[in-house]
């Protein structure tokens, strides 16, 4: 396999920063489009001092975690690595510049079989326990790559990829920091492209999406759900990926409060896993089901004011859930907690926002305490019913109030 041609990390910071073509970027930066077109060459040259202030405030990375070479004759030493400041803001030793020895070969199947252990951990492990762990595996990744060549790096780059997308995973949906995650999902995406894997690509940039769908910005998601798609078209995609991918695209839609878009969304991504023959799922695509492609629908259901058929549909997603899916339970607690709060159930809603926080006791995950909260809020004309001041004593009792503040 040929290395990716041009400079990937610029492109990847492109993308992730929801610049979808050259041209784009170019008009940011008030430039011509083919500067930018130069610039993502195998060898960019260095753009004038002002340009470069603005393309690193742009981007948010620095020239070198932009594939610049900061030096002129020692452009090998830049690509040896895709952000020595990773190593930094794990609070390790930078990177070497010098030269390395190389390692051998079985340093990918040595540095995939710890990223294979922290996907699984990721489901039973506290964050604030497990990322840590994550970033300093990154920063061994990052340092590996500039000892390591051929197939060998390709194969720790997309190791480093995946790490890189748990930490960011950990930073959105645990940690609630959606700029964190931004960060982190970026040096995820340029990851990718050093190991040229489109699949791994267009997984990261979906997970972009959801960041600007938060914020009900429908433009900045869609962007990033048009790029991901383009990806995945590059590879050899399973149905799982495309019906996750129109997952993504429902979610973000229904937080952008197009409940109509979103559920044709998920009717598409239901056909494509029942018609699907192409089942050859990637490993790391452990995040996603036909049980949690049902969540996603009773969610959307629920936004969308139909309560019988979402309450149905999150009730059948409750007894198939697997044992060890606790983060997502709390989540479908939520969902059927806020199901009976618009259907004027408080008692109901209660006995589920309490279910919610006996399973947040055990595992904790900030989606799931966001859902027990909005269901709170809801209840504000019910708030002096007895259950619902029960519930209070739940929410903000000691163990759940420090668990919270902690995390």
């Amino acid at each position: 396999m040929a290395r990716p041609a041009g400079n990937v990390r610029l492109k990847a910071a492109r993308l992730a920063a929801g610049y979808p073509s050259q041209q784009a970027l170019a008009d940011a930066l008030g430039v011509g489009v083919r500067q930018v077109r130069r610039w993502e060459t195998s060898t960019p040259p260095s753009p004038q001092p002002e340009v470069a202030q603005a393309l690193t405030r742009t981007l948010g990375q620095d020239l070198e975690s932009l594939g610049f070479s900061t030096n002129a004759g020692t452009q090998d030493r830049g690509r040896r690595t895709i952000l020595t400041a990773t190593a930094a803001v794990a609070g390790l030793a930078a990177v070497p510049t010098q030269a390395v020895a190389m390692q051998p070969a079985t340093v990918a199947a040595d540095y995939e079989t710890v990223t294979r252990a922290h996907r699984r951990l990721y489901w039973s492990v506290a964050p604030a326990t497990l990322h840590p762990s994550a970033d300093a595996h990154a920063a061994l990744g990052c340092a590996l790559l500039t000892e390591t060549a051929g197939q060998t790096r390709r194969a720790v780059a997309a190791a480093l990829a995946e790490t890189y997308l748990l930490a960011g995973r950990i930073e959105f949906f645990d940690m609630r920091n959606g700029d964190r995650a931004g960060a982190t999902l970026l040096r995820a995406l340029q990851a990718a492209g050093e190991a040229d894997d489109p699949l791994l690509g267009a997984a990261i940039l979906a997970h972009t999406a959801f960041i600007p769908a938060w914020d009900g910005d429908r433009d900045g998601a869609v962007e990033r759900m048009v790029a991901a798609r383009t990806y995945a078209r590059r590879g050899r995609t399973s149905a799982e990926l495309l019906a996750w991918l129109d997952a993504v695209e429902a979610e973000c839609e229904t937080r952008c409060g197009n409940t109509r878009t979103a559920l044709h969304l998920i009717g598409h991504a239901e056909d494509v896993l029942a018609a699907g023959t192409e089942h050859n799922s990637p490993e790391w695509l452990d995040w996603f089901s036909p049980v949690r492609l049902a969540a996603f629908k009773g969610n959307t259901q629920l936004k969308a004011g139909h309560l019988p058929q979402a309450r149905e549909t999150l009730l059948g997603v409750l007894d198939d859930l697997d044992p060890s899916e606790e983060k997502q339970t709390t989540v479908i607690l939520g969902d059927l907690a806020a199901v009976e709060a618009a259907a004027s159930d408080p008692e109901a809603a209660c006995r589920y926002a309490v279910r919610a926080l006996d399973q947040l006791e055990r595992t904790w995950y900030a989606m799931g305490m966001d859902r027990v909260r909005e269901v709170r809020r809801s209840l504000a004309p019910h708030q002096h019913e007895r259950c619902v001041r029960e519930l209070d004593d739940r929410l903000y009792g000691w163990s759940t109030t420090v668990s919270a503040l902690s995390r």
